[in-house]
């Protein structure tokens, strides 16, 4: 090596084997007590190295490299199919010659909008501003898992919040939509491509209208659900009639859209399971998952394809 540095060439990289076990090899106890144990460990961490070496990462915050970051800085070492599984669950990032060509082919998407074309679950920042926050959070996560019926988690969580409609416009006049960034970008792509744009949502038209208006979607294309108020402006409940406000009501709704339009194909975007029950006969064709806001790990591992930035869905239009 010193010679080929003497000579101006570039010294060729270090390899490591795998150390060969000996037939005949010193014990343990045979070493000297100073380095005994810090040897061992030496031994255990080039074996794990050269075990969890995965040559190609995602290139995603759930990428093969980042798990054996994790492995390796474990306090207790976890069997390593464990960390390969739980990689291979995201390997949704780089979508099929099939998902590409059908969203590329595309007559027209649903859009979840809480965590998908927002930042925030609209109920959620509501309850917060009518001062029951924390449990309303808990039921919203409790039916994006899928762990309640949908119905059962909206009911609740409006018992929680009992909002008048004075509450309802001033929050809506103090906290407007946070947008998702890129997703201004997609929508115009979209349109650019003459494909027809929808927002399906378990939220609450009076929250959706303003979102709809920043991105120029048509109210008509908006299937959500409905605060119902009485003549004094107290809260009076939800419409029930509304297909969005139960469980696998996106799946009808998608459906609906489906056959009074007679699209060829149809797509679903969104980050709950009750955005991935829109995937079924009739609906949509294809669920892409958009982990960008919140990233739930039954829905993404169900996913056609896995997304955490809208960039990626506009430059695979091209």
């Amino acid at each position: 090596m010193m010679e080929a540095l003497m000579n101006g060439h570039a010294a060729p990289a270090p390899v490591f084997l795998r150390p060969q076990v000996q037939q005949h090899h010193r014990s343990r106890s045979s070493l000297p007590s100073s380095c005994s144990s810090s040897c061992t460990r030496l031994t255990l961490k080039q074996k794990q190295q050269q075990q969890l070496s995965i040559p190609r990462p995602f290139g995603t915050p759930y990428s093969r490299s980042r798990l054996v970051n994790f492995t390796m800085a474990s306090s207790s070492i976890q069997p390593i199919e464990e960390y390969v599984s739980m990689a291979d669950r995201f390997d949704k990032t780089l979508p099929s010659k099939d998902v590409l060509d059908l969203w590329r082919t595309v007559d027209a998407v649903c859009f979840d909008v809480d965590s998908t074309v927002c930042l925030d679950e609209g109920i959620d920042e509501f309850a917060e501003f009518c001062g029951a926050g924390k449990a309303v959070a808990e039921w919203t996560s409790r039916a994006m898992d899928g762990s309640v019926t949908f119905q059962e988690a909206l009911a609740a969580r409006l018992s929680l919040i009992n909002p008048s409609l004075t509450k309802l416009h001033d929050f809506l006049e103090k906290k407007p939509p946070r947008i998702s960034p890129g997703i201004t970008e997609l929508v115009k792509k979209l349109k650019a491509k003459s494909i027809d744009i929808y927002l399906v949502s378990g939220g609450f038209r009076q929250m959706i209208n303003p979102v709809a208006s920043i991105l120029e979607i048509p109210f008509e294309n908006i299937f959500a659900n409905q605060l119902l108020f009485g003549n004094a402006g107290e809260f009076a409940g939800f419409d029930k009639d509304e297909p969005t406000s139960r469980s696998g009501g996106k799946a009808i709704a998608v459906q609906q859209i489906r056959k009074d339009h007679n699209y060829k194909t149809l797509v679903m975007i969104g980050d709950g399971a009750t955005d991935l029950e829109a995937r079924q006969p009739g609906g949509a064709d294809l669920f892409i998952c958009y982990g960008g806001v919140q990233l739930r790990e039954a829905v993404a591992a169900k996913a056609d394809w896995l997304v955490f930035n809208f960039k990626d869905l506009i430059n695979s239009l091209d």
